[in-house]
């Protein structure tokens, strides 16, 4: 798929991208990042706290809703800082286009509708799948989505009440 350069690389732009997201976000901007989801995609942020600091972080992902819960996926696997820090502490808050929630992440990786809601999520990040992850998740089959995304991680919240 990418070399560790070009993941290096791509890593790199990210880095560039989730602040200006996190920036928007904070000035009361986020809901209008999501306002062409086909094409920009559904971003949301996780405030989660860091497993080693135990500082507060923000994290920009891409999210769909499916049957009224929120799904994201850690696309560079179970070594993203971010990914590891909510599944060591599991109490984060989400920064949806309507409102702040808390909410209980749960990896479901092994979930037997993992690649139907993995699907929906790489749908729901518009343009990103297919220039970053170089592929096109409305058309692939089932085999060549599951190979695609085998160490991709699939995260479930659930909405605190």
């Amino acid at each position: 798929m990418f070399s560790n350069n070009q993941i290096k690389t791509l890593r790199n732009i990210f880095r560039i991208v989730n602040r200006f997201m996190v920036f928007m976000w904070r000035i009361g901007l986020g809901k209008f990042i999501n306002i062409w989801p086909a094409v920009g995609g559904r971003i949301m942020v996780i405030r989660h706290t860091g497993r080693k600091t135990g500082k507060e972080r923000l994290m920009p992902v891409n999210y769909a809703i499916a049957d009224g819960e929120i799904y994201c996926t850690a696309g560079f696997g179970a070594n993203s800082d971010w990914y590891r820090n909510i599944t060591a502490r599991p109490l984060v808050e989400l920064w949806l286009p309507d409102g702040k929630y808390p909410a209980l992440a749960q990896d479901i990786t092994d979930s037997p509708q993992r690649l139907f809601l993995l699907r929906q999520v790489l749908i729901a990040s518009g343009f990103a799948a297919s220039l970053f992850a170089n592929m096109n998740p409305r058309k692939m089959t089932d085999e060549k989505l599951a190979a695609a995304t085998s160490t991709y991680r699939l995260i479930h919240f659930k909405r605190e009440k």
